[in-house]
């Protein structure tokens, strides 16, 4: 079976002077020659402390900064067309305010993504809109609200709509509950869960919350100063992890991963 991504020997650093416009340009590597795949239909967790490259890897797959190396998302290489790749691959981001434009109603905002794809008639477009709705378990009555009249869990929710409208094969999600609190946190989850489910939508799910990514992932990564320190199953790497850094990070754990996985994951 072919795989829904495939990252292979990517690097990426970020250009930097140091003194203003005028300074000595620095490379500052940050990504070194990453290896990762999402076979269809799964959802691997990429977990790690902050400024490890989690966030970088995403945006490579989403085609938001350089790189070298190959990304290829269901069979086709990044950079080849922008349009069909967005139709394969979208985003959920982690502050779900800052993603919506706040003059637009709820329903422009989900149509927008299959406006720009050129995808169905105003007539379907619209038909869509209500479908998105209802997959991220709003009524279709939120297309007519305005950003400001929505809480935060349900603008979480329409920008989970946007990603979906588009139909891709892929979720980016870059820590995507970390901006909410608990309970809306875990409906956020639950939800990823039955879109997974439902859609058999692959996913790579970004976050230094590993309680988080246990209870939805089937595979986990582990990224440590921008390299994939370890690789396996959820089972395989809080049961028995093998890299140093990866028990390190399992140590912070407030339950231990037995008791972890007893209370949550099912």
């Amino acid at each position: 079976m072919e795989n829904l991504l495939s990252v292979r020997e990517v690097c990426c650093g970020y250009v930097t002077r140091s003194l203003g416009s005028f300074g000595r340009r620095i490379e500052k590597p940050v990504l070194h020659g990453i290896n990762l795949e999402i076979a269809p239909g799964e959802i691997v967790g990429l977990v790690g402390e902050s400024g490890c490259g989690k966030t970088t890897l995403g945006n490579c797959v989403l085609g938001l900064v350089d790189y070298s190396g190959d990304i290829i998302i269901d069979g086709l290489r990044r950079g080849t067309n922008r349009r069909d790749m967005a139709r394969r691959v979208q985003a959920v981001f982690q502050d779900p305010s800052a993603s919506l434009n706040p003059a637009w109603k709820a329903g422009r905002i989900l149509e927008e993504p299959l406006r720009i794809n050129r995808m169905g008639s105003g007539a379907e477009r619209r038909r869509r809109v209500d479908e998105v709705l209802e997959l991220v378990g709003l009524d279709p009555s939120y297309k007519n609200r305005g950003v400001h009249e929505l809480s935060v869990g349900q603008k979480q929710r329409i920008c989970i709509g946007c990603a979906l409208a588009p139909r891709p094969r892929l979720i980016i999600a870059d820590e995507a509950v970390s901006a909410l609190d608990v309970s809306v946190g875990a409906q956020i989850l639950n939800l990823f869960r039955e879109l997974h489910q439902n859609l058999g939508l692959g996913m790579l799910f970004i976050s230094h919350n590993l309680n988080l990514v246990y209870y939805l992932c089937d595979r986990i990564a582990v990224m440590k100063d921008g390299r994939i320190v370890e690789q396996g199953s959820a089972e395989e790497v809080y049961g028995n992890p093998r890299a140093p850094y990866t028990r390190a990070l399992l140590e912070a754990v407030p339950a231990p991963p037995g008791q972890l996985g007893a209370a949550t994951r099912g």
